[in-house]
């Protein structure tokens, strides 16, 4: 399926190419008027107005939006010293003052004390391509991202930044979900992944690209494809789940939402994870850290975790970021992680798959970072014994076009002047990163509109589509006695892990659960710290270990469900292990990222539940640890099974 859409101011300024109609039909002389306002460098060229990048006074083929892409690429190409191309090939993380500044200010939180500031990375590093972490409110982001872009004009030949951001309207708590605050909420894509309707997913997107438009980002660190196959992997919530069916449907529509029918000024250019696939890790394990190295096919399913990724490749996706992990035992394929590995990337995406978009390594793939008093340990698996110029040129050779996380471009310039990595291999990459930025618009209006942003991004109109997402998400998986949906305003009220003053639109609320008609609890999939991960504090953060309830935990669900019937919500980011409370709920709803009215507005019948499961709930531990990683669908009499749901 794909969006044809409408070039339209209110997605961002980047969309105002559209006004630049003169480009093809030379009729226009006039640039928009947030190009005037916001570039110092607009010249003429006879009627033509242009941005002259380069200061040398005249319209370069680059600077000409009546050019070929291609023209444009290569007429750069050629002027550009190779310290640029080498810090065209890092994707850099970037510090956001909470001002809106660009100037450099004391660190006063973790991820700003992680993260370099972009003026710097500009002048010393040549970058260009910076993702995101913490950020201030939506106006306020517009302001730094004009600043950082003039900023960018003064440069020899005033290249445009590419400003990335991972996920930013998840409802859930992912870790790799980026705080939402004012941007719209909805369901993780596990939660899109039950509703199931590719016309929702399309429009999640769709919403989304307009909000990130409107502050500057123009590519999104997903969406992540891998298939859910080893459900103690703590990176589930932010999938389509396991099956490669769904998560091609799902993949397909979100790609067409974010980058519309062809990359253009108003697409956010997707960049699709992780490369082959992720899911498989031995034990749940998460190769993020030195503790897990490998993933495993005990199953022999190496190929149908590529199902989901040749739907991104039909769908356009503009890059394509490999993970971290080490295949294990594959033959013909090098045991070294995937971003180093050329029978991967060369030999598998590239010419079998014939997939000539940009390819990024994930984040740290080459330096120790300290974070704290942690070592955050380069994922360099495979390659340890190598030493910081050898990985560069490995991963260049794989075939890799950016290092994520990475600030070494004086390496790939000292591996080119040795003769190890040739010119003409870095122009192959550099060619691939300045097409996506000339298809992005971004050399003809990089700016966005300051004013409209605060208004856009989180709108009442986008906020109730999200929450709508969220309801719809609900997954019913028991109702005893059709005891759902419950009568407001009609029931005393024992609630757990629910903000009081919203339910107390529902109901009388009380505190003793034996005054209770009924109680209503919010869980979580359980996590527990394992021995791998001590003195890591970044390892504590994800989601490992077992996924029953265990101990006093457990003991208090179970009393509550005898003494007062109960309705028992789950938040799933992983599969939860839960026979038991199962079994004592009155009714069980499976969550993907739902606030507590939308849950609420479920259960007392104002929308019906609509969710399936987009992953099976195993019955037991020892099932799980039975389970083959590689392979779906593969728990023995699972509690609940892939697709179950119910409704009113």
């Amino acid at each position: 399926m794909r969006i044809n859409r409408p070039l339209t101011y209110a997605a961002g300024a980047g969309a105002l190419l559209a006004v630049l109609a003169f480009a093809k039909s030379r009729v226009e002389n006039k640039l928009p008027p947030m190009v005037i306002a916001e570039s110092g460098l607009i010249r003429t060229a006879g009627d033509l107005p242009f941005r002259d990048l380069n200061k040398n006074g005249k319209m370069d083929v680059y600077e000409d939006p009546g050019q070929p892409v291609e023209k444009r690429v290569q007429d750069l190409l050629k002027q550009m010293t190779l310290d640029e191309k080498a810090g065209m090939m890092f994707y850099s993380p970037v510090r956001v003052n909470k001002d809106g500044t660009i100037e450099e200010q004391p660190a006063k939180d973790f991820l700003s004390s992680i993260s370099p500031v972009g003026v710097k990375e500009i002048d010393q590093h040549h970058i260009t391509h910076f993702n995101l972490f913490a950020v201030p409110a939506p106006d306020t982001l517009a302001m730094w991202y004009n600043r950082m872009q003039k900023y960018a004009e003064k440069t020899r030949l005033g290249i445009p930044l590419t400003i990335a951001s991972d996920p930013r309207n998840q409802g859930g708590q992912g870790i790799f979900a980026m705080s939402a605050k004012t941007f719209s909420l909805w369901p993780d894509p596990l939660g899109l992944a039950a509703i199931g309707d590719e016309k929702l997913t399309a429009q999640f997107a769709d919403i989304s690209r307009q909000e990130y438009l409107a502050v500057g980002i123009r590519q999104g660190l997903h969406p992540q494809v891998d298939l859910a196959t080893e459900p103690r992997w703590p990176r589930i919530s932010g999938t389509f789940g396991e099956d490669a069916a769904l998560s091609s449907r799902m993949t397909t529509a979100y790609i067409n939402g974010y980058q519309g029918e062809k990359l253009g000024p108003n697409s956010v250019a997707m960049m699709t994870k992780h490369f082959p696939g992720g899911g498989p890790q031995k034990e749940g394990l998460d190769p993020h850290f030195v503790f897990q190295k490998g993933q495993v096919y005990p199953g022999n399913n190496f190929k149908y975790h590529l199902i989901p990724f040749e739907a991104a490749f039909k769908a356009g996706t503009a890059a394509i970021m490999p993970y971290y992990g080490v295949p294990m035992g594959q033959q013909n394929i090098e045991e070294v992680g995937f971003s180093y590995n050329k029978a991967i990337i060369t030999e598998l995406l590239r010419k079998k798959y014939h997939y000539d978009g940009v390819v990024c390594t994930d984040w740290g793939l080459v330096s120790d970072t300290k974070l704290g008093a942690v070592n955050f340990v380069a994922r360099a698996w495979g390659v340890e014994k190598l030493n910081t110029e050898e990985r560069v040129q490995k991963l260049i050779d794989a075939g890799v076009d950016q290092l994520g996380g990475e600030n070494l471009q004086e390496v790939i310039v000292k591996l080119v002047k040795e003769g190890k990595v040739t010119k003409r291999r870095i122009d192959a990459s550099v060619t691939r990163l300045l097409r996506l930025k000339f298809q992005l618009g971004l050399f003809d209006n990089p700016f966005v509109d300051e004013k409209k942003a605060g208004d856009l991004v989180g709108s009442s109109q986008f906020m109730k589509a999200g929450e709508d997402a969220q309801r719809r998400s609900l997954t019913l998986l028991k109702n005893d006695d059709h005891v759902l949906p419950l009568a407001p305003n009609k029931l005393k009220i024992y609630i757990k892990n629910i903000n009081p003053k919203i339910a107390a639109a529902y109901g009388t609320i009380v505190d003793d659960p034996k005054q209770a008609d009924i109680a209503i609890i919010r869980l979580q999939t359980p996590a527990y710290p394992i021995p791998e991960a001590k003195g890591n504090f970044i390892a504590g953060m994800f989601h490992f270990g077992d996924l029953d309830f265990k101990g006093q935990q457990l003991d208090d669900i179970l009393n509550l469900e005898k003494t007062v019937p109960t309705v028992v919500d789950i938040y799933l980011d992983r599969p939860a292990v839960i026979p038991q409370i199962s079994k004592n709920a009155k009714a069980l709803i499976a969550n993907f990222g739902s606030g507590d009215a939308a849950l609420l507005d479920v259960i007392f019948g104002k929308y019906k539940p609509e969710g399936h499961l987009p992953i099976e709930l195993p019955s037991s531990m020892e099932a799980v640890r039975n389970q083959k990683e590689d392979m779906p669908y593969d728990s023995k009499d699972p509690l609940y099974k892939f697709g179950f749901g119910l409704s009113y």
